[in-house]
């Protein structure tokens, strides 16, 4: 049940994440005719699911070393945080390419510049093992190049996925601060409650940074408004 749920976590959290990933590759093969078109969409995914894989790897390789899965556990919480808070809807841009080729490499190159946050959070789901993380993303990709736009309509219709979304992050990256080969045996006592108390910041923190960028259109939008009498 504990491997199942990892790697119901690790899919989860790529479907979060990887939105923008997905767009890429729809944007990247957009000129080809249709028949390269699937074919650019289908080398695309199998050479990302590659790629991620061996950047997972080298991630959860220098997470044993005694510090770093601390200091990623603390740039997860930053990720989790601004998965909430960041109210404002992002632009993709992107190359459109001409060719089969050309295709396939923006779609590597886009993938593994915008794939940093989905590392660092599958690294620390599945905190050392290979098999776990190998199996998550390799089933967990492909998901997310077909469902990953369903999703999001569903994430701008139900916003209570981003919170669970984040939450799950928030958890992950208190379980890797107490995994932490320095850091672990000072925390250990504590580590329910530092999970439940990071979890629970994620998504207050989140959701009040959310509030806030929600307000900003509102009191800066037009000409300030004058008092009767003001000029």
């Amino acid at each position: 049940m504990e491997l199942l749920a990892a790697l119901g976590s690790i899919t989860f959290i790529n479907l979060i994440l990887s939105g923008d990933n997905a767009v890429i590759i729809a944007l990247a093969s957009r000129n080809l005719p249709p028949e390269q078109r699937k074919k650019a969409v289908l080398w695309g995914s199998a050479g990302a699911v590659v790629l991620r894989i061996v950047l997972t790897m080298i991630a959860a390789l220098l997470l044993q070393i005694p510090y770093v899965q601390f200091a990623g556990g603390l740039a997860l919480l930053w990720i989790a945080v601004s998965l909430l808070g960041d109210d404002k809807q992002h632009d993709v841009a992107c190359k459109e390419a001409a060719s089969f080729s050309e295709a396939i490499k923006v779609i590597l190159f886009a993938d593994l510049i915008m794939s940093l946050d989905n590392v660092l959070a599958i690294a620390g789901v599945a905190n050392g093992n290979m098999l776990l993380l190998i199996a998550g993303l390799a089933m967990s990709v492909p998901l997310v190049i077909f469902g990953s736009q369903m999703l999001m309509s569903l994430m701008d219709r139900y916003p209570i996925i981003i919170y669970i979304g984040a939450a799950i992050l928030g958890w992950t990256a208190a379980k890797m601060m107490v995994a932490d080969a320095a850091m672990g045996p000072i925390l250990e006592p504590y580590a329910l409650l530092l999970e439940l108390a990071l979890t629970a910041s994620v998504v207050g923190v989140g959701h009040w940074l959310k509030v806030r960028a929600q307000s900003v259109p509102a009191n800066t939008e037009g000409a300030p408004a004058f008092r009767d009498g003001e000029k």
